[in-house]
């Protein structure tokens, strides 16, 4: 009979492979992504059901899980080259690639069918959102940069299918649409800083994620400019009116927007100078607490009108 301190490390053991399979901080940044979005069309639509946002919530999670295991399945030789991966369970052979696959769609199929219920716009979204991650963008990694222009569309859906899930007969409209515009730029920053402080670890498994591939004066150009447009892109919700005449986002919104993204195209700014892996560490780092911050001063900007 197996003691129970060897029990409980036998779970801990799992939980702690679990986690790093479906990426855990990268699945809960999605979650809280898609949450926030709905407390947004929740607003729109003049009533907030608790119960539709928990069904999201771990449905959102569920798929996003599973894009993380199916993305790790198929990159599995891949990780095992790159030091901050070869840890990963299916590299370091705490798990078979049977069951990631197992677990992987049994969290697909659970987590569509939740977001299927919610409405069928929001499931369809999900699992879009699955096969273009890890079946378009994860081979083409190791293509082409243009990985990441492929992979901001996956990553930007997060906010259409919270802000969908808020309604039983989504409709399209200039909110949603900002929405997914704010969290598509604000990815190329983001990842081209992630792929600069990650380069010389992403060339062992021969990805190409540098827009010009290279830690040169181009990517480090493009980077800047990406965060300059980020800037007018996100002061965008100050400017569309809703039905009633007012502005989606009022004067404390744009006022944060506005700093925060001056900041960011600062630290772009100093790494377009500078050219130096501890200065993309800083755009990086930046690029994590920008977009959080945006999305909640959104929310609570607009639900305190």
């Amino acid at each position: 009979m197996i003691g129970k301190s060897e029990t409980e490390i036998i779970v801990s053991n799992f939980i702690s492979d679990f986690n790093k399979l479906i990426k855990l901080r990268l699945t809960l940044t999605v979650v809280f992504s898609a949450s926030i979005c709905f407390l947004m069309g929740s607003k729109v639509q003049g009533d907030v059901n608790w119960f539709n946002w928990i069904i999201l919530t771990i449905g959102g999670f569920l798929v996003t899980a599973a894009a993380n295991g199916f993305n790790e399945i198929i990159e599995k030789d891949l990780d095992g080259l790159m030091k901050r991966t070869m840890d990963r369970p299916i590299p370091s052979g705490k798990m078979t690639t049977g069951q990631a696959l197992g677990l992987s769609l049994i969290m697909g199929i659970l987590g569509t069918y939740l977001l299927v219920r919610l409405n069928f716009p929001t499931g369809v979204l999900s699992v879009f959102s699955i096969f273009l991650y890890a079946f378009v963008y994860t081979p083409m990694k190791r293509k082409s940069p243009i990985a990441v222009f492929i992979g901001a569309f996956p990553g930007a859906l997060p906010p259409l299918i919270g802000y969908f899930a808020a309604f039983n007969e989504p409709k399209v409209s200039w909110i949603p649409i900002i929405l997914f515009l704010i969290q598509f730029v604000w990815q190329f920053p983001h990842f081209w800083a992630i792929a600069w402080v990650l380069d010389e670890d992403y060339k062992r498994a021969g990805f190409r994620l540098l827009p010009s591939t290279k830690q040169d004066g181009t990517s480090a150009l493009l980077i800047l400019i990406s965060t300059i447009i980020l800037v007018p892109v996100s002061l965008m919700p100050t400017i569309y009116l809703m039905p009633s005449g007012q502005a989606f986002a009022g004067n404390s919104y744009a006022l944060i927007a506005l700093l925060d993204g001056l900041f960011f195209v600062w630290q772009a700014i100093q790494l377009y100078k500078k050219r130096e892996a501890s200065f993309a560490k800083k755009l990086m780092y930046t690029s994590f607490i920008y977009l959080p911050l945006m999305q909640l001063t959104l929310l609570f900007d607009f639900v305190l009108k």
